[in-house]
């Protein structure tokens, strides 16, 4: 059964990274238990993007608002992340572990297989709130090996994955690109293998 924690990112990094930023929209979640135990909704502070080459081809732009407002160290990390402003980042890395159904992962900037990451403040930093449920498709949250071990590695839901609240920290989602994420999830199986590369570009 899937490890419910680094879930790493892996599509070719863009390198058009961090947009400017934006003014707050709000946006909705939309899931079984939306409304009834946590937030249904949350503003989206700033838009990052990068872009992911799918087997070889050309890449494929996707958008993702931040909820900077309830997650502001998370985000912050994934921006840079991002960008590269700190020298190492998403780029050249892959989406290693693609379940359907369940989520895309990748994130991986050491190892590029689920074992590594890092995270702009050198370490591990600690899960900063969960006030968001994973009651919906197209969330962006961080994958962990546990409490507080927070890196590089993420994962974007492809259905509804509520067993995950409160064990990690929803703060984004995706904006523009979900076909690209529908594509992604043709790549992958039950055991979380995917069948062609799939990397972050720039």
């Amino acid at each position: 059964m899937l490890k419910l924690s680094l879930l790493i990112a892996s599509a070719a990094a863009f390198q058009p990274r961090a947009t400017p930023k934006v003014q707050p929209q709000t946006v909705r979640q939309f899931g079984m238990l939306d409304g009834l135990f946590k937030k249904s909704e949350a503003d989206v502070t700033e838009t990052v993007y990068f872009d992911i080459s799918i087997g070889g081809g050309a890449p494929q732009r996707v958008e993702l608002g931040l909820y900077g407002s309830t997650t502001p160290k998370t985000c912050e990390n994934f921006k840079q992340l991002c960008t590269g402003s700190k020298g190492f980042g998403y780029k050249g890395s892959p989406f290693h572990r693609i379940i359907p159904g369940f989520c895309c992962q990748g994130g991986d900037v050491t190892s590029g297989d689920g074992t590594g990451g890092v995270s702009i403040y050198g370490g591990a930093f600690a899960d900063e709130a969960f006030p968001f449920s994973h009651a919906d498709r197209g969330l962006l949250s961080m994958a962990n090996s546990g409490p507080d071990s927070n890196k590089s590695q993420f994962f974007v839901t492809l259905g509804d994955c509520t067993w995950l609240d409160g064990k990690h920290v929803v703060f984004g989602r995706v904006l523009k690109g979900g076909d690209v994420f529908e594509e992604l999830e043709q790549l992958g199986d039950s055991s979380g293998a995917v069948s062609s590369e799939a990397v972050v570009s720039a």
